[in-house]
């Protein structure tokens, strides 16, 4: 083999130990017995050592100054290489491991600690984690020549900066000011929508997710739907996980979830399958992931069209009457506006402003200007200056999400971004496909889903986020297109 054959050898064994993890951290969430949790720690500890090995042993360095590839897509699964082997040589096997086992550790405690509401339990494992995620950023950024802070970033969705996101977010949390009181005026002169009443048994709410799912093209031959206590969506592209949390008492919180979840696994599914575990046959980026889930949920599956098609179904399968199960009532119920206090309970207006505190306090935390004992004080303050309310406890506050206590920082953007995304690419499937609303209002959603697999999520990773929008929209990230869709949504008498 030549150079750059030896590289894709390598990277496919590299991309077969990642998706083992990947099963190892799903099992952890969804079947694992609480007593395994340190042996799970060591097994994924192991796996990320071994995977971080391979990449930085001299054999690569050396096979990528002689590789090259001829071709776009060969090309850029090479740059992509580079990049990587860029990014892992810049961190010790050491502190990739040691993060791994604390990321681990915190994150068991974490559910402990929500469940109590209990911040002082986990203080000491997240500060940890804070610590090694500092000394992680630290050296990505030196290595790199980035700011430590959009190193982490850079790990999550590549090309965009802290910097870039300054004015949008900004430009946001402006419009949102306006907006969102304007939103609550035209909301309270609407009728208060009616709630699902009833009991919502556990084995229907599962027959009815798995069903959307399938409408949306979800094929259960190459997937899961389980439980957990966070919604998520894990696996590989031919053994796709997604995961839900049922209530009897509300069955939105688990149908809308496996929607969301769908969205991630249908861009799992259907990654460019001739470079499955190379760099370009992954997805672009996690804004590029996060605008696939919304522009499933919000975008197609909370519309009035196809609120329309579900409602009948909420009827067949519970009993509901044409009343509470009506289009208009569950668009007053599903898309109600509100000051809340959790990000995935959050309404598509007030999302962003969850988003933007914790991007503003998650690089505090790496840039050593906010310590770990201050984030709840801070986090309470944050939420009164944006949203003007205060969490009545820690499990409604700095608690509520996995993401950091399992070292996921530099994440916590891709979620607004994808909805910005999500937008941008509904405004260009309607300008193509006039006759989308009437295909959803008999819950036919596969034109929807043939554009997005041409134009997203078959480019794997050749093309970066703002390519990648140009090749699918005709232009780079728009946010006019998200408060377009907001202004039609909620701000119309």
């Amino acid at each position: 083999m030549n150079a750059y054959e030896r590289l894709k050898a390598r990277f496919a064994r590299l991309g077969a130990l990642n998706e083992a993890a990947g099963i190892l951290h799903w099992d952890a969430s969804a079947m694992m017995p609480p007593g395994g949790g340190h042996a799970r720690g060591e097994q994924l500890a192991a796996l990320a050592g071994v995977a971080h090995e391979m990449l930085i042993a001299p054999q690569v360095a050396e096979d990528l100054a002689a590789a090259t590839a001829e071709g776009e897509w060969e090309g850029a699964n090479l740059a992509l290489m580079r990049r990587a082997h860029a990014r892992a040589t810049a961190l010790p096997v050491e502190l990739v491991e040691a993060s791994a086992r604390a990321n681990s550790a915190c994150e068991k405690v974490w559910r402990e600690a929500k469940a109590d509401a209990d911040f002082g339990k986990v203080a000491k494992l997240l500060a940890e984690v804070v610590a090694l995620q500092r000394e992680t950023a630290q050296a990505l950024g030196a290595a790199l020549g980035m700011d430590p802070y959009d190193a982490l970033m850079d790990g999550y969705q590549p090309g965009v900066t802290a910097a870039d996101l300054d004015p949008v977010f900004a430009a946001y949390e402006a419009w949102l000011r306006e907006a969102l009181p304007r939103a609550e005026e035209i909301q309270a002169r609407k009728p208060a929508p009616l709630p699902l009443t009833g009991r919502f048994p556990v084995e229907a709410q599962r027959s009815l997710c798995r069903e959307m799912a399938e409408r949306v093209g979800l094929e259960f031959s190459h997937a899961r739907l389980d439980e957990s206590l966070h919604p998520f969506c894990g696996g590989n592209p031919s053994d796709v996980r997604i995961t839900t949390f049922y209530d009897e008492e509300n069955p939105a919180k688990a149908l809308l979830g496996v929607l969301h979840e769908t969205g991630h696994a249908m861009y799992e599914r259907h990654l460019p399958a001739g470079f499955a575990r190379q760099p370009v046959g992954e997805a672009a980026g996690m804004a590029a992931h996060e605008s696939q889930s919304l522009i499933v949920e919000m975008q197609a599956c909370r519309s009035d069209a196809f609120l329309g098609f579900l409602a009948a179904r909420l009827r067949q399968t519970f009993g509901l009457s044409t009343r509470i199960a009506s289009p208009d009532n569950l668009a007053r119920l599903w898309r109600r506006v509100g000051r809340g206090f959790i990000r995935v309970d959050a309404d598509e207006l007030t999302y962003p402003a969850h988003v933007i505190l914790r991007f503003r306090l998650e690089r505090a935390l790496i840039a050593g200007e906010l310590d770990v004992p201050g984030l709840p004080a801070a986090w309470n303050a944050a939420m009164r200056e944006m949203l003007g309310i205060v969490p009545p406890d820690d499990a409604e506050g700095c608690l509520q999400d996995i993401h950091w206590h399992d070292g996921a920082f530099g994440y916590f953007p891709s979620y607004t971004l994808g909805a910005m995304a999500a937008a941008q690419l509904m405004a260009a499937i309607r300008r193509e496909m006039p006759d989308l609303d009437a295909k959803l209002a008999k819950g036919d959603l596969s034109g929807m889903m043939r554009w997005l697999n041409r134009h997203v999520h078959g480019q794997g990773a050749r093309l970066g986020f703002q390519d990648l929008l140009r090749h699918a929209t005709g232009k780079p990230l728009d946010p006019a297109d998200f408060t377009a869709h907001l202004t039609v949504r909620y701000l119309t008498a």
